[in-house]
């Protein structure tokens, strides 16, 4: 059944990329809200060391608010990008987040530079096309190296601030990356993501979500794999 267009360009513009301006939305308010929270526990801790608590300037720049928020991020931008490649090659028979098992896919097929309105560089092509045809796990997994550098970055400082209040030395964000906590602080993030991945493959071949274009229609077979 078709949707009538909103006549108005706003709402056009609203409708359209309605997925993106709410959880756009969604990342805001919860960071707002981690912030909100980590500044007072923050500040809580430093209270308990015999140390100045930091103004809401100051919160925002140190490093207990910059490893807290890239801590996740990493993590997130790490099963994206992992995700991204996996399935180019991985099949998992009835989910829905696979490819089909035998057949072709038009993902797999080889780009046209004669096709209406196709990429730039697409149409380009050369060295060029080869890196656009990869863009999408490049970016992830280079979103991901600088959000573990800034993760190291801001733990370094947290760790430090622990170190001299214990009257030991600091350490650099290479020293802080080679610790137990460091790594500790990581893998649990990344196993969680990973959970995420199994369940979203394992769940879709047996359960279905009507409207939804990452379910397998309602009526569809749990061995139909793909959309």
């Amino acid at each position: 059944m078709a949707i009538n267009r909103p006549a108005s360009p706003f709402w056009r513009f609203c409708y359209e990329n309605s997925l993106l301006l709410l959880v756009g939305l969604l990342v805001l308010l919860t960071l707002g809200g981690q912030f909100a929270t980590g500044w007072h526990e923050y500040n809580d801790d430093l209270k308990k060391m015999g140390l100045a608590e930091l103004s809401a300037r100051q919160y925002f720049q140190s490093g207990h608010f910059l490893e807290a928020t890239f801590e996740n991020w990493e993590s997130e931008f790490l099963q994206m990008g992992l995700y991204v490649l996996l399935t180019v090659w991985l099949r998992q028979k009835g989910s829905s987040e696979s490819k089909k098992l035998y057949e072709e896919e038009e993902v797999d097929a080889e780009p046209d530079p004669t096709k209406k309105d196709a990429p730039g560089p697409v149409r380009r092509g050369g060295w060029v096309l080869a890196l656009y045809k990869n863009s999408l796990s490049l970016a992830f997994f280079f979103l991901f190296l600088a959000a573990l550098w800034l993760h190291a970055r801001g733990g370094a400082e947290v760790f430090s601030i622990e170190q001299v209040h214990d009257g030991k030395p600091p350490v650099s964000t290479l020293e802080y990356m080679a610790t137990s906590r460091f790594w500790f602080e990581s893998l649990q993030n990344w196993q969680s993501e990973f959970l995420s991945i199994l369940s979203i493959v394992g769940l879709s071949v047996f359960l279905r979500q009507h409207g939804s274009p990452e379910s397998k229609p309602v009526d569809a077979p749990h061995t139909k794999t793909g959309k």
